[in-house]
């Protein structure tokens, strides 16, 4: 270390900090990129020697590194002996025509003359890792200063236009900028592309520079192509001056194994890795596809989160994915810590998903991972598995970890028939979890907290579309009259006490009693016992009601006499408001179902308007939560039911008087100008009738027959949607 260091600690931390920075400031520059533009990326060697720059560059670092010695840091001195040990190693190997990428900063200590008894001291005493040396491609944005690399540039892209462009750096920037700008539909022509070169080549002559450097097409793009906004220019900058660009790793460049299959699998689907966010639609009905899911969801098994599923635009079916892929850097380094897996990615996944299953905290953890082995196809550690589920399974008591388990399996039964998967042992296991869940539930659904409450009522509605699908799945499954009717004998046989398909009071057999058989029977026969006891919450019971009637288990005269009784005045306001939140909230479709029916809406009014002021303070909370969830067309009109009072509100089943959007009478002729276009979307011939709004049947109808403006409306004026039986 130099004397005049220690003097002049300041100068060794700017120094420290950017090397550059110094000899920038030396030449009167405030910006080391600029001056490093200025130099030598914009003053090329000429017809001199190509290596000049270096050269100079190298001379500069000399003096800097006799005047601030190693900026004050020890550690570079032992790195520095290091490197010196590997090039004389080299030089012994392949002569002295050895080539050396290192910082600039590092070269006079390289060229130092030092000995090799004085390298292996410094070296001496460090203490010894094991390691492994794999190349890892990077992105332009991971060489920035932004992302935390110290030794980085504020504009990798730019630096990288400028070494691949081979002439005109400038006019093939601003073109690059102008077809950016109109991706993102801006209006950007030729001529604005011409005036930004001129623009910018005049502000490089007024600021006495070589050539346009990055500051003074910026300031170009801002004001021809931007009109002056900051705002896309902001996109540029991220896109172009800093960007995704992805490197490369040649294929002789060392590999743990798992990278190596996962290069010939990428190369065999046709899945590039991109640094930049992308979506990939995958129908898994195509083998392809199948196999690009199967690898995405491996991966992530692997803790390699290449891919994530997102939400399908295009259709909710279970043969269709849809995945948001982007590759980032430190990916190739979890792929290298998953080599300890396997050393291909079907034996790693699997291998994962087996420890993974052994240590798993909870049983929703254990359905979870059952679930993702059918998504990735991992037979052989299916078994393992489903024998951890089933043990599992048998000793957890808690009803909540069972109700929360059981939709997964269900799901997984699902993606198995999609992907043709054998699932059986996967179903037997769902079926022995729902008989514990309908056994358990109504004792676990007493004397619960609000917070307590609401999570059990997501997981009874978890249960019933479980339950309804899994009961889809074992009918589809059954061929033999014989065994259905076994089936339905060990279903009644084994039905829990109190929860049979006795009738309740008020909870009365449905239309639909044939179906009280079977699982989907035991468990509306749970629902209609959470829906009578006192003791349950009234959002669970509420919602218990609520599924039972859209089940077609309860009729409307019923549901509003059960609503009825709840709503009375002996019933404490704070239940009653629990009560209304379980039966129309928790976006189930509860608010048409009150814009539908009158009684249900007149019930509710006349309840709130009841509430004395102190109880509606304390209620007002969970309706206000309730009644948010609706769509605003929905609370428009019911907003507007409300206003017009139970004397005139109507409803959309019944006629009311001067309501906008329903008729006070039945209006035929506006009823049957929707006809054509009904035949149309049913695809019905000329001569297949159609019943008129009056009753009686309209054959043979004109469709070419020109319709009033007035009747082809569908929307009135004020917004409020058109209903064609109701006018």
């Amino acid at each position: 270390m130099g004397e005049s260091e220690a003097s002049e600690p300041a100068a060794t931390d700017a120094v420290r900090v950017d090397p550059l920075g110094v000899l920038a400031e030396a030449a009167g520059y405030d910006d080391p990129e600029r001056w490093w533009e200025d130099v030598v990326e914009h003053r090329g060697p000429g017809r001199g020697d190509v290596f000049e720059p270096f050269t100079v560059l190298e001379e500069a670092m000399g003096v800097l590194r006799e005047t601030y010695g190693t900026g004050g840091h020890d550690r570079d001195l032992v790195r520095e002996a290091y490197m010196r040990l590997q090039v004389r190693a080299a030089q012994r190997e392949f002569g002295d025509d050895v080539a050396v990428v290192c910082g600039a900063w590092h070269v006079p200590a390289l060229r130092r003359k030092s000995t090799l008894a004085a390298d292996k001291a410094l070296l001496k005493g460090l203490p010894k890792v094991k390691a492994d040396l794999t190349w890892v491609p990077w992105t332009h944005r991971r060489l920035s200063r932004h992302s935390g690399y110290g030794a980085g540039i504020d504009s990798p892209g730019w630096y990288g236009h400028l070494f691949a462009a081979p002439d005109r750096p400038v006019e093939r920037w601003l073109t690059k900028v102008a077809g950016l700008l109109r991706d993102e539909d801006r209006i950007v022509s030729s001529a604005h592309v011409i005036e930004a070169v001129r623009l910018a080549g005049t502000l490089a002559a007024m600021r006495g520079r070589p050539l346009p450097g990055l500051s003074e097409t910026t300031d170009a793009v801002r004001a021809v192509m931007c009109e002056g906004s900051d705002v896309p220019l902001a996109l540029v900058h991220d896109r172009l001056v800093v960007g995704d660009v992805l490197g490369e790793v040649p294929q002789s460049a060392p590999a743990v194994p798992l990278q190596r299959d996962l290069d010939r699998i990428q190369r065999r689907l046709r899945l590039r890795p991109e640094a930049l966010e992308r979506e990939l639609e995958l129908d898994l009905r195509k083998e392809t596809d199948a196999e690009r899911s199967r690898l995405l969801h491996r991966l992530r098994l692997l803790g390699v989160a290449w891919g994530e599923p997102a939400i399908s635009r295009g259709s909710t079916g279970t043969f269709r994915e849809t995945w948001r892929l982007r590759w980032e850097p430190e990916l190739a380094v979890r792929i290298a810590e998953a080599g300890v897996w396997g050393t291909t990615v079907l034996a790693a996944a699997t291998a994962r998903v087996e420890a993974d299953a052994v240590s798993a905290a909870g049983l929703a953890d254990v359905t979870a991972l059952a679930e993702r082995c059918l998504l990735a196809e991992l037979p052989d550690a299916l078994p393992t598995v489903m024998q951890i589920l089933a043990d599992r399974a048998a000793l957890d008591a808690d009803v909540g970890h069972l109700a929360q388990a059981l939709p997964a399996l269900v799901r997984s039964l699902r993606y198995g028939d999609v992907r043709g998967t054998g699932t059986g042992a996967l179903a037997e296991v769902a079926a022995g979890l729902a008989e514990r869940v309908f056994v358990g539930l109504p004792p676990a659904c007493a004397a619960l907290d609000a917070e307590a409450a609401e999570e059990m009522r997501r997981h009874v509605d978890a249960v019933h579309g479980a339950v309804g699908l899994l009961g889809e799945v074992a009918e589809a499954e059954r061929s033999e009259p014989a065994e259905r009717a076994a089936d339905e004998r060990a279903a009644e046989a084994s039905a829990p006490s109190g929860v049979s398909s006795a009738a309740a009071p008020g909870l009365e057999a449905g239309p639909s009693a044939p179906a009280q058989r079977g699982l989907r029977g035991r468990w509306l026969g749970v629902l209609k016992v959470l829906g009578r006891r006192d003791t349950v919450p009234g959002v669970i019971r509420g919602r218990a009601v609520r599924l039972l009637l859209d089940d077609g288990e309860l009729a409307q005269d019923e549901v509003a006499r059960l609503m009825g009784l709840v709503l009375s005045p002996g019933t404490p306001p704070g239940d009653a408001a629990a009560w209304i939140e379980g039966f129309v909230g928790g976006g189930s479709g509860g608010g048409m179902l009150l814009v539908h029916d009158e009684r249900l809406l007149g019930l509710v009014d006349a309840w709130l308007t009841g509430v004395s002021a102190e109880a509606f303070t304390d209620v007002l909370p969970l309706l206000r939560r309730t009644f948010s969830a609706y769509e605003p067309g929905v609370r428009r009109t019911l907003g507007e039911l409300v206003r017009r009072g139970p004397g005139q509100r109507g409803s959309a089943a019944g006629a009311g008087s001067g309501i906008p959007g329903f008729g006070a009478d039945l209006d035929g002729p506006r009823a049957d100008a929707v006809l054509p276009v009904v035949r149309l979307l049913l695809g019905l011939d000329d001569d297949n009738d159609l019943a008129n709004a009056d009753g009686t049947y309209l054959a043979n109808r004109d469709d070419n027959a020109p319709a009033n403006a007035d009747d082809n409306a569908l929307t009135n004026a004020d917004g409020n949607d058109f209903v064609g039986v109701a006018g």
